[in-house]
């Protein structure tokens, strides 16, 4: 199985998964990181979160890699392994699931005036990326995937 690629992947959060994620270092909390995004969304607005290979998400992951660049010169060293890209009541979401344990979302709202900003999500075992070191991560407590850190910036330009 390892190595396969695997098309796309409709998240359960009933039966947490590591598929796709098998290469990180802390992919059972990843999975469970993966999991309780995939339940926050299909809570609030129906949607059911898919990701897919890193690779087959390239304009996604590209958007997000940009953005990163372009608003704080943030370069993530880790490898990318899955990605989703969406839209929901008028905000363009994307998601990048890092090998070290490192989630990314945009959360892009299409609206003039909508919000706009960056989160970062750390997979319980993993440490803080030398490049989100200057970020303070505040802790919060998932059935899903233990503790997940989390911080974010606000986006300031157009993308």
């Amino acid at each position: 199985m390892a190595g396969e690629s695997v098309m796309s992947y409709v998240v359960d959060f009933v039966t947490v998964s590591t598929v796709g994620l098998e290469s990180s270092p802390v992919a059972d909390a990843l999975a469970g990181l993966r999991a309780n995004e995939a339940r926050y969304f299909k809570n609030k607005y129906g949607h059911v979160f898919t990701v897919e290979p890193a690779e087959d998400a390239v304009p996604t992951v590209e958007w997000v890699t940009s953005i990163l660049e372009q608003e704080r010169d943030i370069e993530i060293s880790s490898r990318p392994l899955e990605a989703t890209g969406f839209e929901v009541e008028n905000i363009r979401m994307a998601y990048v699931f890092y090998e070290s344990g490192l989630s990314i979302n945009v959360m892009y709202g299409l609206d003039d005036g909508g919000k706009r900003a960056v989160g970062f999500k750390l997979s319980d075992g993993m440490d803080v990326p030398s490049e989100l070191a200057s970020f303070k991560f505040a802790r919060q407590k998932s059935k899903l995937a233990g503790t997940i850190r989390g911080s974010y910036f606000v986006i300031k330009n157009e993308h």
